[in-house]
Parts: structure tokens; C-alpha cells; sequence
């Protein structure tokens, strides 16, 4: 019994020994600084509980800031869901063989074209003349580099900036071969913010008996830009069972917002319209390619109806912040309901 624990021990060491190898250290001490000016706490306590919660919870000095670890004891910190469990939960349930689906967009809009309600087009298979007959109608595109991830290389183009052979060049050399018709969401989510579309991030899981479970609702807002991305300066916050936001959002710098700053939309309290229809609508989703049964989706809530922008097969970790939800429980209980973690 002991031999098997000194094992399994230093199977974690030589793991948290690998991840300290390459680890970005000026990131690192720059958290550090950052955690022990906000909690007036000593910068050498704040970097030797870092690396123990690395060693004893898998959380990376990312996991630490974001979830606030420093606020928490060991018995919070054991509810959290950080960034190592995941890539084990993925590791587990997401079959290699079939995850391509998710990592090319054109692939996952031609798999998921039965569920896609809107017009786009290849432009590594189409002509000139294809392109031509696509822009038809439409007063503005989004072109997207199919490998990227977190808001890159997307851009939204004006027809009346450009002509037809123009625009079908400057695509291909960004090397945004999928384009697609621009998504029109629901007048509701617009008030949020009109620039961008305000996304959900909806993640879900296939238990053993084949039923779906949506395990977290991630409400994403742009703030400047025209994406919603975390990454590329958006915000985002949390939305119960009913479709109400339940707390504030909060940005990549840590601001914090009850209204929106640009549209002055109050974000606490807001209610996501259909959210039932959203709910049903992501469970099918997630029976279209069942050996990949833990998805984060992206949908977006239309004047139609509900429209799924890409499925990501290794969706992120998000959780409440203890300072703003007042709650020091993560959602790691709940996925060991569903799942063997």
C-alpha cells in the first residue's frame, strides 16, 4: 500500500517538476506581484501557496488568480475545477480519433451544417465566380482563419469597402477561408452591446447512459471590439438554470462591471431570451459527434432563433470568482456527479 502511494506521489512530482520546467516564469512572479499588492500579503508566501496549490490541486498560477485561491482554504480549494483536471477529464472522454471535428471550423460547419442557420462558404475548394454568387444580399461577411482560436483572425468585412475580386484576395491571404454570413442576434442580446455578437458558452457532457448535461453557462460580451472574446478584450459572466445572469461580468484585467460601460445595459439580473430552446437545442448539438462528449459550444441567440458558432473539444474553465459571487464552492462536485474524476 505504501509503495503504491510513494508511487502515484512521484508520479506527481515528476509532473509538477515538468510543468515548473515550463513555466512562463516573468507571468508567474507578475501574478505574484499583482495577488500580494491586492491582498497586502508577502510576495514569498504568495509564490510558495502558488506552488503547493500546483502540487496539491493541479492549479496553475492562472487557476490561482483567476479563481482566487489566496481567499480560499484547503477545503474550498479542493471544490475547484483547475486547469490539470480538466485536461485529464478531456483526455478521458474526448476520443483523439474524433476531435478534428471541433479544431477546423470549415469541417465543424460542413458536420454541423444541419444545425447551422446560416449561409458560408470554403474558399480553399470555391472560385471566384462561387464567392461572387455568395455575396449576394449580404451587406457584410466575417472571414475566419479555420485554425485559430480565442477571437484571432476573424475580421468582419463591408462589401462597400470592396470590390468582389478585392475582398475574395484579402481573404485568401489572411488566409480566412471560412466566411460566412454575418449572425443578426436577437434584439435583446443587442442591447447588451451591438458591436459584437454576445455569445454562450455552454458547456456539456454525455454521461455513460447517453444523456446530456449542460454543466455551466458562460455569458460572453464584446466591449469595444467585434468579438466577445475573454482573450481579446471582452467579458464575461455567469447564467443560471432559468437564463438569468447571475452575477456582474468581469474582464481579462479584472474590472469588474454591473452595466455594460458602453451600453449601459444592467449585466446582474439580465435574462437570456428562449433559454429553454437554447438549453434543448445544445443537448442535440451534443449527440452529433458522441465521442467527443465534453463540449463547450458557442451559440448565439438570433432574431430566428439559436445558432451554434463553433464547438471548442477543449473548452476552458470557468468559474465564479469568490469576491464577486460570495460563494467559495467550484464546480467540481457537480462534474463528479456525471463524471469518474
Amino acid at each position: 500500500m505504501v509503495y503504491f502511494i510513494i508511487v502515484i506521489y512521484m508520479k506527481k512530482m515528476k509532473y509538477i517538476l515538468k510543468r515548473l520546467k515550463n513555466l512562463e516564469w516573468r507571468q508567474f512572479i507578475d501574478v505574484v506581484k499583482k495577488i500580494a499588492k491586492k491582498t497586502n500579503r508577502s510576495k514569498i508566501v504568495i509564490f510558495f501557496d502558488c506552488i503547493w496549490c500546483g502540487f496539491r490541486y493541479g492549479a496553475g498560477y492562472m487557476d490561482y488568480f483567476e479563481f482566487e485561491f489566496y481567499l480560499l482554504k484547503g477545503k474550498e480549494r479542493k471544490t475547484y475545477l483547475t486547469s490539470t483536471i480538466n485536461n485529464k477529464i478531456i483526455a478521458k472522454y474526448n476520443d483523439k480519433q474524433y476531435t478534428k471535428v471541433f479544431k477546423d471550423k470549415i469541417l465543424f460547419n460542413q458536420t454541423f451544417k444541419e444545425y447551422i442557420h446560416r449561409d458560408f462558404i470554403d474558399l480553399q475548394k470555391s472560385s471566384f465566380e462561387e464567392f461572387q454568387t455568395f455575396l449576394k444580399g449580404k451587406e457584410k461577411i466575417i472571414g475566419k482563419v479555420i485554425d485559430e482560436c480565442g477571437g484571432k483572425g476573424i475580421k468582419i468585412y463591408e462589401q462597400k469597402d470592396y470590390k468582389a475580386e478585392e475582398l475574395y484576395q484579402e481573404l485568401r491571404k489572411n488566409k480566412q477561408y471560412l466566411v460566412e454570413e454575418c449572425i443578426t442576434q436577437h434584439e435583446k442580446m443587442n442591447s447588451l452591446y451591438a458591436k459584437s455578437v454576445n455569445s454562450l458558452r455552454m458547456i456539456s457532457f454525455i454521461r455513460d447512459d447517453g444523456e446530456v448535461e449542460i454543466l455551466n453557462t458562460v455569458l460572453r460580451i464584446g466591449n469595444g471590439g467585434e468579438v466577445d472574446n475573454f482573450s481579446s478584450g471582452g467579458m464575461y459572466t455567469f447564467v443560471g438554470l432559468d437564463g438569468k445572469v447571475l452575477i456582474p461580468a468581469i474582464d481579462e484585467k479584472g474590472h469588474i462591471y454591473e452595466y455594460h460601460p458602453i451600453s449601459n445595459t444592467k449585466i446582474s439580473g439580465f435574462q437570456i431570451p428562449d433559454f429553454e430552446t437554447v438549453i434543448k437545442y445544445v443537448k442535440v448539438l451534443a449527440k452529433v459527434e458522441p465521442h467527443v462528449r465534453y463540449v463547450g459550444w458557442d451559440i448565439a441567440v438570433t432574431k430566428d432563433g439559436v445558432d451554434v458558432i463553433e464547438g471548442n473539444e477543449y473548452s476552458g474553465v470557468f468559474q465564479m470568482k469568490p469576491s464577486i459571487s460570495q460563494k467559495k464552492e467550484g464546480l467540481l462536485p457537480l462534474y463528479k456527479k456525471y463524471m469518474d474524476i
